[in-house]
């Protein structure tokens, strides 16, 4: 590894020590319906996030906000001497990204099928405690 690229690697890594992440994968809401959920979280403080995805209607918010809850578990347990009452969480980014398709098929008239596409979701959300 060259010189550079160390350094590089090494400022990333520093950069990286704030931050948490929690990924949910083949999640069985459409990635559609998750972005719409995921949109109004994005750039939030965590706890107005939380309190964004408690109130909301959607199906999508119930596992977005278990999602974020974990997130923050894991900031917790990768900065132990620090709390989030000290600290100003920010949701930075949060990813929707397309997952595996179960292909049904439905009956239609006159002998035909149409093909239902069941879409599965990737969810992976970042969370970045600088002050």
């Amino acid at each position: 590894m060259g010189a550079r690229k160390r350094e590089r690697a090494d400022l990333i890594k520093e950069m990286n020590k704030t931050n948490a992440f929690a990924r949910l994968n083949d999640s069985p809401i459409a990635p559609r319906k998750m972005r719409l959920v995921a949109d109004l979280v994005r750039g939030v403080e965590v706890n107005k996030a939380l309190n964004i995805l408690q109130h909301n209607a959607k199906n999508a918010s119930t596992s977005l906000a278990k999602l974020l809850r974990s997130a923050i578990a894991n900031w917790e347990q990768k900065n132990e001497g620090k709390s989030i009452e000290d600290e100003k969480l920010v949701v930075k980014s949060i990813e929707v990204g397309g997952g595996s398709m179960l292909k049904r098929i439905q009956a239609a008239p006159q002998g035909r099928a149409h093909r239902i596409r069941k879409r599965s979701n990737h969810v992976t959300i970042v969370v970045d405690g600088s002050k």
